[in-house]
């Protein structure tokens, strides 16, 4: 089968070969003296500023505790386990800063990566330095030294429309300067789980795997977005794919820059969306959008600044806020110490707030403080930058390490414990104060989208 489709497709080549004087003459205008339409300029001007991201990663090794033993390791004649392993993976990454040689690419393109190589579209291949990665929204700066780089316009991605034609540009299975075409689906896709700070463009460009920190580009040849993901079940394109837009990725590429990290910071609330119903109930007219708090932490920015549970957040610094996922990503993108103007409706009137960004206080346990059983495992408050904070109330599980009590009394990395001993639980502190240690302890744990006891004794 293999070599019938070869020769199918040799075949067809030499006919193409044979006719291409024919393809030549082809006239640039139709019928009607209009030019024909092409992408083929802008694609020339805007493929050289892609480039093929190699990585090569290390990763530990989940480690089986029976053959941690050197004595039953001897007993059954088994080899020392490795503790990590080598692989590769590739990616796209788009040129932001020529002379600089700064160029955006995702985290999950370079996560674990001990070496980090780009090739360029005229076939040079350059050392990368990691600058600064940004897990939460999955972005990462690299920098490669070298003249004649192609540097990439940036567009406003807020003025980007349903139906705009986009093109997406990246390397696909490694096949290297690929370009697909579609249209902007939708904007201000969140809550998908993809990320901790959701914003996306969706587009029905094809993207596939190696597409990851790729362009995408509207008609201009101006980057609008880093395609990050897709929606599939197969691993292969449907439609469904997905962009951080480009203002986000830079607002998180200039403080990787300058400080190798997104100092992000804390408001200190808790919100939803301002619904129609909930307009209506609030004495609202005419609503576009918005958040209503419901919730403000004792002691942070925003209960210092004056900020009342049943407050519409409308505006921040002046933009309008669409929900309650807008307002988390706006202010996860605030700098610490950055005083923020947020523009209010209290009681039907407008109010202005102005609040101070403070940095996030560690919130964290280690299990066996709490209780014997839970040895092995990091607890923590639910805070802002989490994709759990303001969907759930409970302790989030930080870490079980494989063999520990935790671990082996079923704890996972990621499960929010919300109740301990039939008492609800909000936080460290209502998990200590449900707990008694001359008893066995009973965790109702929520674990993705399903729910289950665990016994601790």
């Amino acid at each position: 089968m293999k070599s019938r489709t070869f020769a199918l497709l040799l075949a067809a080549s030499l006919g193409l070969a044979a006719t291409g004087s024919a393809f030549a003459s082809l006239p640039p205008v139709d019928s009607q003296g209009q030019e024909l339409p092409t992408l083929a300029p802008m694609l020339q001007k805007t493929v050289p500023g892609v480039v093929n991201v190699f990585t090569r990663t290390r990763v530990p090794v989940q480690q089986n505790p029976l053959l941690s033993d050197p004595v039953l390791r001897q007993f059954f004649n088994a080899p020392a386990q490795p503790t990590e392993q080598y692989g590769e993976s590739l990616g796209s990454g788009v040129i932001v800063d020529a002379k600089k040689g700064y160029i955006l690419t995702n985290n999950h393109v370079i996560k674990h990566a001990v070496q980090i190589s780009v090739r360029l579209s005229d076939g040079r291949t350059l050392p990368a330095k990691l600058i600064g990665t940004d897990p939460q929204t999955d972005i990462a700066v690299i920098q490669v030294k070298a003249s004649g780089l192609t540097q990439l316009p940036t567009a406003d991605s807020s003025k980007l429309r349903v139906g705009d034609f986009v093109v997406a540009i990246g390397n696909p299975f490694g096949l290297s300067e690929t370009a697909t075409s579609g249209i902007v689906s939708a904007m201000g896709r969140s809550g998908l789980g993809i990320e901790g700070y959701e914003d996306f463009i969706q587009t029905d460009a094809s993207i596939n795997p190696g597409n990851s920190g790729g362009a995408l580009v509207n008609l201009r040849g101006q980057v609008v977005g880093i395609n990050t993901a897709i929606l599939s079940q197969s691993g292969g394109n449907i439609g469904i794919g997905f962009a951080i837009p480009i203002n986000m990725a830079k607002a998180v590429m200039a403080q990787l820059i300058r400080y190798g990290e997104v100092q992000r910071g804390q408001l200190g609330v808790q919100a939803q969306d301002l619904t129609p119903d909930l307009a209506s109930a609030f004495g609202i007219k005419h609503a576009q959008g918005g958040a209503i708090v419901t919730e403000v932490v004792k002691g942070s920015p925003a209960a210092k600044a004056g900020m009342k549970s049943g407050d519409i957040i409308s505006k921040v610094d002046g933009q309008l806020m669409r929900d309650a996922s807008d307002v988390r990503n706006t202010i996860g993108l605030l700098r610490v110490g950055q005083v923020v103007d947020i523009e209010v409706l209290r009681s039907g009137k407008p109010h202005m707030i102005h609040a101070k960004i403070e940095r996030p206080k560690a919130q964290t346990v280690s299990g066996q403080h709490l209780y014997p059983s839970l040895e092995g495992a990091v607890l923590g408050n639910i805070v802002e930058g989490m994709p759990a904070y303001g969907k759930i109330k409970g302790v989030i599980v930080l870490q079980s390490d494989p063999g520990s009590p935790a671990w082996s009394a079923g704890l996972r990395k990621g499960d929010v414990i919300v109740q301990a001993n039939h008492r609800d639980v909000g936080n460290l502190d209502t998990l200590q104060r449900a707990i008694d240690h001359h008893s066995p302890l009973l965790l109702n744990v929520q674990r993705r989208d399903g729910a289950l006891f665990i016994l601790l004794q």
